[in-house]
């Protein structure tokens, strides 16, 4: 299975009325239908934003290296694949799906370690059918360029 890095974005609000801004990963049917990938992780990161609810610019550039840094160990040997990422409302949600919760965990707090202590928090759910991400991926047609 050969892991695409193309994504699309599109915008929502959330139920306060705030803008949220989505990436989706795209092509990802092989991980999907190959069955390995059962458990969603989901992890949110609160933050005080905008009057928009979105994170200011230098809180900004500090997620997206946090999301990286994690993004790349947990897809070196396809352990975890980061499916999409939310930001908008005060807070920036990274949904992964695993092969196991257990091994994530782990390899999550060795490559957190490197940062001071973030305001995060972990949720994870059996998701076989990846219902979530499949949800997500139905507003690709309204993506922006």
């Amino acid at each position: 299975m050969r892991l695409s890095n193309e994504w699309f974005t599109a915008f929502s609000e959330n139920e306060t009325g705030h803008m949220i801004t989505v990436c989706g990963r795209d092509e990802l049917q092989e991980f999907v239908q190959s069955g390995k990938f059962k458990e969603r992780v989901e992890i949110t990161w609160k933050y005080e934003g905008d009057n928009k609810g979105m994170p200011l610019e230098e809180q900004a550039e500090f997620m997206e290296e946090v999301q990286e840094t994690l993004r790349k160990a947990m897809e070196k040997d396809k352990l975890s694949i980061l499916t999409s990422v939310y930001t908008g409302g005060g807070e920036k949600i990274w949904v992964y799906y695993t092969r196991t919760v257990r091994v994530f965990g782990e390899r999550l707090n060795e490559v957190l370690s490197s940062f001071e202590l973030l305001p995060i928090s972990i949720y994870t759910e059996i998701d076989p059918d990846w219902e979530e991400y499949l949800d997500m991926y139905e507003m690709k047609e309204w993506a922006v360029d």
